[in-house]
Order: structure tokens, then sequence, then C-alpha cells
């Protein structure tokens, strides 16, 4: 089975999908794509989106290809009527495109159209990803510890909540309290959790990522592989590869990968006069409203703040900011700011791509031909 995810609203998921398709997103403990890998294990998986974004993320075609959006959230319900989709049909809801299959990937919208009658849950905005991150931890648990035993931690933990408790091999976790009363608790294979950490479910921490000495941790919050994360965070996803490994508080944000947040790096997710929070459109190039009273920091890939920097409610960073001011940064920075994204500015993009290839390789990543590619392009976007 050739499954293509396809990236049906990659502009309304900016800053997230400049440098990526929207399947490979992090919302709960997976990504998209790992999700539908769950529900499809068999299957080859691969993506069709934005042109620069190809060679990273390539599309493979056959002659029997099954094309799903990839912002939509897998259920058993879905799956089985994909399965049951015939050649040249199309499964949708209403007027939303959900799947097709067929030979092509052009002209989906002239194939057969099945409707679905189930539920139907997927990434409509940014905010959605630490909004639904709850349901989708839960989600995630029952995929990934399927037919899998916890490992036992050693006794220097309170445990409070056990059975809702997931420990895979070659994780560490000493001297912590950690309470899955509110929600399961997921941790990776070969992750850590250093002595005095205080966290409550739902929560997750991936593969090889370290939650640092007292650390405070509310859920809803996901800490992707790789990253190293301190400090007190609150109904947070941290993509991969990210660091805040100091003081200051994270809240109803997500960070992107290979993100370094300097120590006492804080954002605010509360206005002062408890009002709706507006965040940033690129294709309107405005403010618009997100309809919530709590949302903090969205930040794309690459970037980094200094120490003390201070976060504005709603903020929006563009890809490989690097932010520094002695006052709040303007709500939206644009790729590769040089400082607070109030002048013009900018990163050198030579400077930009050797610091990548650097932060990379301390993770023993390669710095690809296809990150190049993204580099260079998203650089005259602004």
């Amino acid at each position: 089975m050739n499954i293509i995810l396809k990236d049906c609203n990659h502009s309304d998921l900016y800053p997230f999908t400049l440098s990526r398709p929207a399947a490979a997103l992090r919302c709960g403990i997976f990504t998209m794509w790992e999700k539908w890998q769950f529900y499809f294990p068999s299957a080859s998986i691969s993506f069709l989106s934005q042109d620069y974004l190809s060679e990273k993320f390539p599309t493979r075609l056959t002659a029997d290809n099954y094309f799903i959006d990839g912002s939509i959230f897998p259920t058993h319900t879905l799956e089985k009527a994909i399965l049951h989709l015939e050649s040249d049909a199309c499964l949708v809801k209403g007027a939303q495109f959900i799947a097709a299959r067929c030979s092509h990937a052009e002209d989906l919208s002239t194939l057969k159209k099945i409707q679905f009658n189930g539920e139907l849950d997927f990434i409509a905005s940014p905010p959605d990803i630490f909004l639904k991150n709850d349901a989708q931890i839960r989600a995630d648990f029952a995929l990934a510890n399927s037919g899998k035993q916890s490992i036992q931690i050693d006794g220097t933990n309170q445990l409070i909540g056990a059975e809702a408790i997931f420990v895979e091999e070659g994780a560490r976790v000493s001297c912590s309290i950690i309470n899955a009363t509110t929600g399961p608790v997921y941790i990776s294979k070969n992750a850590e959790v250093m002595e005095g950490c205080m966290i409550r479910g739902p929560f997750a921490l991936g593969e090889n990522a370290v939650l640092k000495m007292g650390a405070k941790i509310y859920g809803a919050t996901t800490i992707g592989p790789g990253c190293k994360v301190g400090g007190e965070v609150s109904n947070a996803v941290f993509l991969s590869n990210s660091n805040k490994a100091h003081d200051g508080f994270i809240g109803n944000a997500v960070i992107g990968e290979w993100c370094n947040l300097g120590a006492d790096t804080n954002c605010s997710n509360l206005k002062n006069n408890y009002g709706e929070v507006k965040i940033y459109h690129p294709q309107s190039k405005s403010y618009v409203s997100t309809g919530l009273q709590f949302c903090g920091l969205l930040m794309a890939d690459h970037c980094k703040s200094a120490i003390n920097t201070q976060f504005n409610t709603g903020t929006v960073t563009g890809f490989s900011a690097n932010i520094f001011s002695g006052d709040f940064p303007r709500k939206y920075v644009p790729n590769f700011a040089w400082g607070d994204g109030t002048g013009n500015n900018k990163f050198d993009l030579a400077k930009a791509i050797q610091l990548a290839k650097t932060v990379m390789q301390r993770r023993g990543i390669a710095f690809s031909s296809g990150d190049e590619k993204i580099f260079n392009h998203l650089y005259n976007l602004d």
C-alpha cells in the first residue's frame, strides 16, 4: 500500500510548515506520519508538499496511491473508510478533502466523491498543536504501549497513578515526582529525567531527550526527540532537537526544531487585560484572532533567543531568526531576523547555514542538500 500524505492547508500552519509538510508536525507523542504508520504498518509513506521541500520530503508515486490529507489525525473509523476506497474515488466530509485513491496527484477534485460520516479531527491552525496535544498524547499512549511492557524505574522516584506511566528501555529517571492521575506519562527510549523534576501528565518525553534538574512540567506537554528542557513548561510542544536548558517559563506554545532558548527566556501566554490573543497571518500580512485567552510563543525552526529574552503573548517567529533585544521583540519576527525584528537587519545566509550545520552536527545529524534548499528558498520570502 502506497500512502502519500498531502499538504492541503500548508499556509494555514505557518510558521511550522515553512520547513516541513503538515504530516511532519508533532502533536501528542508522534508526528502525523508516524501516527499513520501505526494504522498502516506495512504501507510505504511519503509526502506531497511544496516544491522546495520535495528533496527533503520526497513523493513516491506508484500505479496505485492513497493520497491522504497529512494534517488529519487517523482513527480506526477513518482507516476502514480509506481501505474501502475504490480506484479513482475520493473520500470527503462535506466539501473537505480527506483521502483519494488513484494513480496520479492531479485533479483529485474530479474523482468520484464518497461522504465520510465519522468524526474528523485535524490541525487547522498553529495553536491546534498545543490545544489538541492532550487528546493526542492519550491516543498515542494507547498505540505506543500496545503489546509492550514498561520497565521498572528505581525507588528514588515518587509515582502517582503508576499504571498510566510507561517507560521504554534505556530511559533513566531519578529522584523525581510523576503524577499520571491527570493524564498518561510516556518516557521514550534512552530519554533522561534528571533529579528533582516534577511532572504532571499528560506528558511525553521523546527518544534521547533530557529533562533537566528541577524542571516543572504541567500537561499537556510534549518534549520531542533530542530536546533538552528545563525550567517551567505548561501545555507546550517541542518538535525535536531544541533546547530550553535553563530557567524561564514557556506555556501554550510550540517550539520548532533546532531552536535554542537562552537562559531565562520567557513567554507570556495571557494578556494583561485577559483578552483574546491575536497572531500574525502571513497571507493577509495582519494579525488575526485565535479565539483563545491563552496563547504563548509559536517559534519556527532554527531560531535562537538570547538570555533574558521576553516574548509577548501570541508571538510568532519566522525561520532561522536570531533574536536579542533589551525590550520585548515584536510580535511577528520575520525569517532570518537579526535582533528584535523591528528593523531590516537580516542574519547573513552563509552564517545561518554554517550555524545550522554546527548545531546539527552536535546531534550527529548531517545538514543535507535538502536542508540547504530550504534555507535558500526561505531567505528571500520576507
